[in-house]
């Protein structure tokens, strides 16, 4: 019991003084304008270089990797039906098919998937 107390201690001092050092290194000590700015040929910039960004795009992006994924889930259960029963495997299936087709109406019902407001 005393060697795990020891060890964890150690550990969370070496993750302690780790994250301090780190901290104190990624700190910028002197903030010049010119390096903080954006470099456009030598000349100071014309416009702002934050426009904003359409959460849209972000959203309908986000919507399209979620799904992405799933199907890269879907995929593989077609090779799985051979080595589970046959039930379980349809039970399975069902019930995530399921919750992506309730998903899939959330977003629709909170018109997610308009592009045009």
């Amino acid at each position: 019991m005393n060697f795990i107390l020891i060890v964890s201690m150690i550990l969370f001092m070496i993750t302690f003084i780790i994250m301090s050092v780190s901290s104190f290194l990624s700190k910028k000590m002197i903030i010049d304008r010119e390096k903080m700015s954006p470099f456009e040929c030598g000349f100071d910039p014309f416009n702002k270089s934050r426009i904003p960004f359409s959460l849209r795009f972000f959203l309908i992006a986000v919507i399209f990797l979620i799904f992405d994924v799933e199907i890269a889930i879907l995929l593989p259960m077609v090779e799985t039906m051979n080595l589970s029963s046959l039930s379980s495997w349809s039970m399975v299936s069902s019930i995530f098919i399921v919750i992506l087709l309730v998903g899939l109406y959330h977003e629709w019902a909170q018109g997610a998937l308009e592009w045009s407001s």
